[in-house]
């Protein structure tokens, strides 16, 4: 039964599909769907970060923020002044690493503050989100970037066997991450800490360090994430990655993420990532606006949360 609860999202899926296709002729056509899933592929790797955090029973808010900044500050070590840059003269195919590094360096800072020092993940990834987007908005003075090196743009623009490389990686990923957790041992680490870390550290389990890796990987995927949207859209703006946290926990928490910990799985997460995708697709070919479009996942999250309660209270008696 447990296993079937990855799929409870399933049946939820085909309805709104259904529903598209009757609402909008071109819903369902091969170039919207492919259109849903790449516009959904960077904000999926936010999703499968955020996940493994959940599950390791900690939080991090700042994981929108890196989406923005990592890219934005590996740009600007690379390209000249007059494009916006440092003007340092770093080499192009530096700017990959570089992003991912900046990625790894603030899930670390999180880890470090949250894990040495015992303080709240919530309040120390909380004021994170800030900083980090301040650190964008600072040296670029909230300009958008438009002159980029082909070589942060490719990843997010190409095309491999007919369909965008970004609908590839993110599916390589979510499938090793889905095996991760669900076969090595050390993605069963995450279960064990976010369930009861006192009882995993006496297994003997090395909490402390798990958890530091969490962070550092949920840093790097959230970069992973920037470059995947930066190549997509072909600039760097101001707000890139500004309000994803939210529709990010709204696809953990209807895809059957605990936010207590120690429960879900990357596979419900995906789930949840195609369910905002296909309300999100559905709500813009119906012309609905931006601005009311939060309201929906805010709506989102309340039922699913709800739903949550109630098969947990049944499950405990």
């Amino acid at each position: 039964m447990a296993r079937f609860r990855d799929l409870t999202l399933v049946p939820v899926i085909v309805l709104l599909l259904a529903v598209g296709a009757v609402l909008d002729p071109i819903f369902l056509t091969s170039g919207n769907l492919t259109n849903i899933l790449q516009q959904q592929a960077a904000i999926s790797l936010v999703v499968l970060a955020e996940a493994m955090i959940l599950i390791s029973g900690k939080f991090d808010l700042s994981l929108e923020s890196t989406v923005g900044m990592a890219p934005a500050l590996a740009v600007m070590l690379v390209v000249p002044a007059a494009a916006g840059g440092f003007g340092l003269g770093l080499p192009a195919v530096l700017v990959i690493p570089l992003c991912l590094l900046v990625g790894a360096a603030v899930g670390a800072f999180n880890g470090f503050l949250i894990i040495r020092f015992q303080l709240s993940a919530f309040v120390v990834t909380l004021a994170m989100l800030i900083i980090v987007h301040g650190l964008q908005l600072g040296p670029t003075e909230g300009k958008t970037l438009f002159q980029l090196p082909d070589s942060i743009l490719y990843l997010g623009s190409a095309t491999w066997l007919g369909l965008p490389a970004a609908i590839w990686i993110a599916a390589v990923l979510f499938g090793a991450g889905s095996l991760g957790l669900g076969y090595l041992r050390l993605g069963r680490s995450l279960y064990a800490i976010g369930g009861n870390a006192d009882a995993a550290r006496a297994a003997g389990i090395r909490v402390d360090r798990v958890l530091w890796g969490v962070f550092v990987l949920g840093g790097v995927l959230a970069a992973l994430a920037g470059i995947l949207e930066t190549g997509r859209l072909g600039a760097i703006g101001a707000g890139q990655g500004v309000g994803w946290i939210f529709m990010v926990f709204a696809a953990a928490v209807i895809g059957g993420v605990s936010m207590d910990g120690g429960k879900g799985t990357i596979l419900g997460a995906l789930t949840g990532v195609l369910v905002i995708g296909l309300v999100q697709n559905i709500l813009t070919l119906k012309g609905v606006s931006g601005f009311w479009q939060p309201v929906v996942y805010g709506g989102i999250i309340l039922v699913a949360l709800m739903i949550s309660r109630i098969a947990g209270g049944k499950a405990q008696d």
